[in-house]
């Protein structure tokens, strides 16, 4: 103790509490609000337990022994349990809903919200149908091992739990060459057929082979612009900007090539997305087996439009598909030069048009000028604007 505090203590010596037992009814009218203002203002509740030893409380002074507070306390209780809940007392008691419960109804709400039809699960002709079941069949040879794996982990983590006193465990290393070669023979096995699999579709889905159909296939020219599609009908010389109308049941042979950066030509339902180069062709072969109209788009980023850089395609009975292409060639304006220098300037979400005739050679005269870079830097009727002042 220090001196500051010695002083203090000969000011105000400590002097004992004198306490007087308090008998149960007392204790209740102290406490529930009959006792006057000044009990009320000095009444103070103490309750502490020292070395496994109760001491009693004290109200206003007066000590209650540990029998009269435990009879107190259960009285109350009781009388808490049986008092009526309305709205002058207590709010109503409210279920607490677990939070685990909203992940499986999140989960269901993203699982229901993707079933569209419009995706790679969804094939729409040979091709995609081809693609899905390569996936499908990866899928169930890698699940031999993933659902066998989850379910020991489990099962293991179950016996050897703490409170299981029958699982033996041992602090010793050991090694048991049996199912060492069962560990590792099963992935590998698993590895050399997922692989072989893949190695014999990936050269049957080859993008350049052709699909056999009894109808001669139709070409097509596709060129990647900023930021939309320039389909070209070589046969038919007529062209499209963001719309594919193609004949159903019939293959349809592409050429591909960009006229700017690299992009990626991708129809989800008829499968095969495929790369567009600058300068370079890539081939394509697909074919839709019914009519209807399947959403196509851009896989690559390719600047600010590249969002909306998709088109449609619409698969058509042969006779539709030949009215079409009449329809086309009576409307719409020819690309020549001129218009495809208007067309090939970077433009957003542009509308569907025709164009009812094409320059010849069209398709191989973007290559060359992409490869020379004229349509750059030379002062060509195809080079924008803005670029043909640079020089």
């Amino acid at each position: 103790m220090t001196d500051g505090e010695k002083q203090a203590a000969g000011r105000h010596p400590i002097r004992p509490l004198a306490v007087t037992p308090v008998t149960p009814e007392q204790l209740r009218v102290i406490t529930s609000g009959e006792a006057t203002m000044p009990q009320a203002l000095t009444s103070s509740f103490v309750f502490a337990r020292l070395d496994r030893r109760e001491f009693g409380a004290t109200l206003g002074g007066a000590f209650v022994p540990p029998s009269a507070m435990e009879a107190f306390m259960h009285e109350r209780r009781s009388r808490t349990a049986d008092a009526p809940h309305g709205p002058a007392s207590d709010p109503p008691h409210r279920p607490r809903h677990s939070g685990w419960m909203r992940w499986p109804v999140a989960c269901a709400a993203i699982l229901v919200a993707s079933c569209q039809q419009t995706g790679i699960l969804d094939p729409q002709g040979p091709v995609a149908a081809a693609q899905l079941l390569l996936l499908l069949n990866s899928t169930a040879i890698m699940l031999v091992v993933v659902i066998p794996v989850i379910l020991a982990t489990l099962a293991f983590a179950w016996w050897y739990r703490s409170s299981n006193a029958r699982a033996s465990r041992s602090m010793d290393e050991g090694y048991e060459g049996r199912t060492e070669f069962v560990l590792w023979s099963i992935p590998t096995l698993i590895v050399i057929l997922l692989g072989g699999v893949i190695w014999i579709s990936s050269h049957q889905l080859d993008p350049r082979a052709p699909i056999v159909t009894n109808a001669n296939p139709l070409r097509v020219e596709v060129v990647a612009l900023d930021w939309k599609w320039l389909f070209i009908y070589p046969d038919q010389h007529v062209a499209a900007v963001n719309q594919l109308v193609i004949p159903a049941g019939t293959a349809v042979s592409f050429r591909l090539t960009s006229a700017t950066v690299m992009n990626s030509f991708f129809v989800p339902q008829l499968g095969s997305q495929i790369y567009t180069m600058g300068g370079m062709t890539t081939h394509l072969n697909l074919m839709a087996d019914n009519p209807g109209e399947f959403p196509g788009f851009s896989a690559n980023f390719s600047g600010d439009g590249f969002a909306e850089m998709r088109f449609v395609v619409k698969a058509v009975p042969a006779g539709d598909f030949d009215r079409w292409v009449a329809q086309v060639r009576g409307t719409g304006s020819a690309l020549d030069d001129a218009a495809y220098a208007e067309l090939a300037k970077p433009s957003i979400a542009v509308p569907p048009r025709t164009y009812r005739s094409v320059e010849q050679n069209l398709f191989e005269r973007i290559i060359e000028q992409t490869v020379s870079g004229s349509q750059r830097h030379a002062g060509a009727a195809w080079a924008p604007a803005a670029q043909q002042t640079g020089g």
